[in-house]
């Protein structure tokens, strides 16, 4: 008998979405000299994207 994955490709792409949410935050200086406060609202959309990724997968 086989097990279904505990969990789906939303959850992985998602965590795959917060790793470079993180990466990104150590590299803030870098980029907010370059977009300014853009910097925060896209490390702030990306965090978001990742979160409702993991949430819609519902540990499928």
């Amino acid at each position: 008998m086989q097990q279904e994955p505990k969990h789906g490709l939303r959850f992985w792409l998602g965590n795959g979405v917060l790793a470079l949410a993180a990466l990104f935050l150590l590299l803030m200086d870098q980029v907010a000299q370059w977009l300014g406060m853009g910097a925060v609202a896209l490390w702030m959309g990306l965090v978001a994207v990742g979160v409702y990724l993991i949430v819609k997968d519902g540990g499928k």
